[in-house]
């Protein structure tokens, strides 16, 4: 019997993160407009669950940790070399998600020519949502995603915005790689990235465009991380 789909944070194999797909956010950090889509991978132990009984953004000590409100689509048929035609037949739901990011590190790694896992794939680096189903979104590109910390309004954009849609990124990516069953792509954010420091509280949203009410919503405080290792805060 196969895993509901609604677990699977616990059982997907990929991340797939999509870089720079709202031209703002790229001119915003001094990037250029891509012309094609391009992807990052996150390790899947990246994921932070909103679920969570107490969730939590942890910063690495030394790091400035940026926020970025995303949109995840969550696939549910495998597929590899999925036309851009058949790709919504792959989508299982959609989550509310941040990817977080060791901003320094990541302007480090591009300058040396390096990849950006470091700065993109620490523990709680991916705080997600609950599988939202096709049904209560029956246009993604009809979306508003938001995001405040302490309250005030940091992100605020329409999934409109996006470069490629979602079905062009399904059929790129699964061009390269084959989409599993509980894999997530991450579709973009928005501008308005920013840093989160340990104290703050974060919440963002996903709502229909024109829509009052949130389709989804969730709130993580952010703290040190904990540990001893090069990143961590000497104690638990």
């Amino acid at each position: 019997m196969s895993q509901s789909l609604q677990t699977f944070p616990h059982w997907g194999r990929k991340i797939i993160a999509i870089g720079r797909n709202y031209a703002e956010h790229a001119k915003e950090l001094g990037n250029a407009v891509p012309t094609a889509p391009f992807f990052f991978l996150k390790p899947t132990s990246s994921y932070a669950l909103s679920s969570a009984n107490m969730p939590t953004i942890e910063v690495p000590k030394g790091t400035n940790v940026h926020h970025e409100v995303e949109l995840a689509v969550v696939i549910d048929k495998p597929g590899r070399d999925i036309t851009a035609h058949s790709a919504m037949s792959h989508v299982g739901g959609y989550a509310l998600a941040i990817d977080a990011t060791a901003r320094d590190l990541q302007d480090a790694a591009k300058k040396a020519g390096k990849p950006w896992s470091t700065a993109k794939g620490f523990d709680t680096f991916t705080p997600i949502g609950d599988l939202i189903p096709t049904g209560m979104i029956p246009d993604p590109n009809n979306l508003t995603l938001w995001l405040k910390v302490n309250g005030e309004l940091k992100q605020n954009g329409p999934t409109s915005d996006m470069l490629f849609k979602i079905p062009q990124l399904i059929e790129y990516v699964s061009s390269i790689t084959t989409l599993e069953r509980g894999d997530v792509i991450l579709t973009g954010t928005p501008a308005g990235v920013g840093k989160m420091s340990p104290g703050d509280v974060v919440d963002c949203g996903v709502k229909t465009t024109g829509a009052s009410a949130d389709l989804f919503r969730m709130q993580f405080r952010v703290v040190e991380r904990p540990g001893f290792g090069v990143f961590g805060t000497g104690r638990v």
